[in-house]
């Protein structure tokens, strides 16, 4: 794989995982809006969307090109 196929595919990840994360923010929302929600239900979530975004961290990181000390 080239480094723009590389790159390509980071950035695909990125988006997939960023609307995952989206998703997951209005999910938690609408959950803590409902007083009969599953309070473990919710830190699921919770979990979930901060893994989610330490993901999305590390691919950013990897976006950004190394520069020669």
């Amino acid at each position: 794989m080239t480094v723009s196929a590389d790159a390509a595919e980071i950035a695909r990840q990125l988006a997939d995982l960023r609307v995952e994360h989206r998703d997951l923010d209005a999910a938690i929302d609408r959950l803590g809006l409902d007083p009969q929600a599953d309070e473990l239900t919710v830190k699921r979530l919770k979990k979930r969307k901060l893994w989610l975004k330490d993901c999305i961290a590390r691919l950013e990181s990897a976006l950004i090109p190394d520069e020669p000390a």
